[in-house]
């Protein structure tokens, strides 16, 4: 396709550390990479923090409940006079905040062509941060901007269906990459399973994301203390943080709480492990699926978002239906049956992940592009 001048448009941006910001940083860099200008415009993560030749930042605040994170203000007159001096072929809105909406309405008012992407379940979290009566008013929100963008992008056939469902036209499938370059078996330290007190004879149980209520972490400890009834030199690993984290480390003297973890470490740490534990239900997608996969692990999870469109029961995880958590449960004592039975699923599982890379999902996005600027 020709070259395009993108804007996008995203309240959370690389170094900062959440899946939305690891994919916008993929999809950026590899539209750049095949010629395309793309500006982002974002919130100003540090004080340091100043405008470059491809990157806009603008003044933020802390976003509730989640330290290091900022939710952009309105800016509809620095947006105009921004587009104006180099108007983009398309603005891209990656999240719902105040800077989204500004540059929603900016654009249009412009005559710019406008898509957004849906990320996160912002009306799921309500419930878990004990404002759930708010829970239809976000939703009718999240619905309102969407249904002004020409083209909605989103990471699953089921997530296009949920949404196209609740009155949003224009809703394409982009999907998910994952790297497996980075994400491999190969990484697996004997030295770091040492640390962790690990035995060849019974499983290390991992959980990597953000500890936080919206994951539902009760049921991992609940699950992983059910394997260690049967397998009593097991052992937990949580890879992360957020405001569970001290509780959980507080109640959990025995688990190992290895903090937030980046690039080679992050890596290490998955293909260290032999069974990976995700029963979030709040997820649009799930990153740390696919990641976990790549790097030889089975998962464990309910099956929605990532884990309904990539595992394959018994024979790369398992995937129980969403909230039966006593299913959740037994299919963790399935798994943990043997430590052989689980290096054959985590095999299947790194085969099935390799041909998921993020080239198939810039074309994705670029075939979107090409048919919203079509019209």
């Amino acid at each position: 396709m020709r070259t395009l001048d993108i804007a996008f448009v995203t309240e959370t941006y690389p170094p900062e550390v959440n899946g939305v910001a690891m994919t916008v940083g993929r999809l950026v860099g590899g539209l750049r990479e095949r010629g395309h200008r793309v500006s982002v415009v974002r919130p100003r993560q540090g004080r340091d923090d100043s405008d470059s030749e491809h990157e806009l930042a603008l003044s933020g605040l802390p976003l509730p409940g989640y330290p290091g994170l900022r939710f952009g203000l309105p800016a509809g007159r620095r947006l105009a006079r921004h587009w104006l001096q180099r108007r983009p072929d398309f603005v891209h809105v990656v999240t719902e905040g105040p800077l989204g909406w500004s540059a929603v309405n900016t654009a249009r008012r412009l005559g710019i062509p406008v898509t957004s992407g849906f990320h996160t379940n912002f009306d799921r979290y309500s419930a878990h941060y004990g404002v759930g009566w708010m829970r239809p008013a976000v939703a009718a929100y999240l619905r309102s901007l969407h249904r002004r963008t020409l083209a909605t992008m989103v990471p699953t056939a089921a997530l296009a269906g949920e949404l196209a469902g609740s009155g949003i036209a224009g809703v394409r499938v982009v999907g998910r990459g994952v790297d497996t370059t980075l994400y491999d078996p190969a990484r697996r330290s004997h030295a770091l399973r040492s640390s962790w007190g690990a035995s060849g004879q019974a499983p290390v149980c991992l959980y990597v994301g953000r500890l936080a209520p919206e994951k539902n972490l009760v049921l991992v400890r609940k699950t992983f203390k059910a394997i260690q009834a049967h397998h009593p030199a097991a052992c937990m690993v949580w890879v992360g943080d957020g405001p569970s984290a001290k509780q959980l480390a507080s109640e959990d003297r025995e688990h190992h709480f290895a903090g937030l973890r980046l690039g080679e470490d992050l890596a290490a740490h998955y293909a260290s492990a032999d069974l990976f534990l995700f029963p979030s239900l709040t997820e649009t997608y799930g990153n740390v699926v696919p990641e976990a996969m790549a790097s030889g692990l089975p998962v464990l999870a309910f099956r929605s978002a990532a884990a309904a469109e990539l595992i394959r029961d018994r024979v790369d995880g398992l995937a129980v239906s969403p909230g039966d958590e006593n299913a959740y449960v037994a299919g963790a004592l399935e798994l943990a049956l043997s430590m052989d039975g689980l290096a054959i699923l985590g095999r299947s599982a790194r085969e099935a992940m390799l041909p998921r890379n993020w080239a198939c999902v810039v074309d994705s996005f670029e075939a979107v592009a090409s048919e919203v600027l079509a019209r």
